[in-house]
């Protein structure tokens, strides 16, 4: 069982949109078409979000033509570039399906409007998240610099060598140059 936490802890992303059930999102998805690679945008309402460790995903969503479409999205997939809100929604409910019957201004969400400062708020909160993981990374890369120091040490410590070497000859020189005999050459 803990190898397969293991496992799961490798696969699962580090940094996570947040994003809930009712806001308005652009899914950022890579598709590949041969030897191509291109990001399409998927844009819709998230009507579920179900939680399974790795295995988290979330339905997307949209009209297109008059038609309902909908589109689960695994939320550790490496294929998400980025999932950007485009409109936080308020709602009630864990899972919107009764929007699938709605038709119109019915199937519309209430925008959720946020305050100055909960925006941010919420700025500050990201960046320190940002920061606590660029803290991680040089945390990962010191040990890194600790090796590259210690490997160029005995270098570092030779030419501290020569320099008190070179140092005790010019204080030689310069006693002998005090008591006026001649310097060797």
């Amino acid at each position: 069982m803990n190898e397969i936490r293991a496992i799961e802890a490798t696969q699962m992303k580090s940094e996570l949109d947040s994003f809930k059930v009712g806001d308005t999102v652009k899914v950022h998805f890579k598709i590949v078409e041969g030897k191509t690679e291109r990001i399409q945008i998927y844009e819709g309402l998230v009507i579920a979000i179900k939680n399974s460790r790795a295995g988290k995903t979330f339905i997307v969503r949209k009209n297109s033509y008059g038609v309902g479409v909908e589109r689960v999205f695994p939320l550790h997939s490496p294929r998400i570039a980025k999932i950007e809100v485009v409109r936080p929604g308020k709602v009630r409910r864990a899972k919107l399906y009764y929007i699938r019957g709605k038709i119109g201004k019915a199937a519309k969400i209430k925008e959720l409007i946020v305050s100055r400062k909960e925006k941010e708020r919420s700025a500050l909160a990201a960046a320190a998240k940002k920061s606590a993981a660029l803290a991680a990374v040089e945390e990962t890369a010191a040990p890194l610099a600790v090796q590259e120091t210690a490997v160029n040490e005995p270098a570092a410590q030779v030419t501290v060598q020569e320099a008190a070497a070179q140092e005790t000859l010019s204080q030689e020189t310069a006693v002998q140059a005090a008591d006026g005999s001649p310097e060797k050459a």
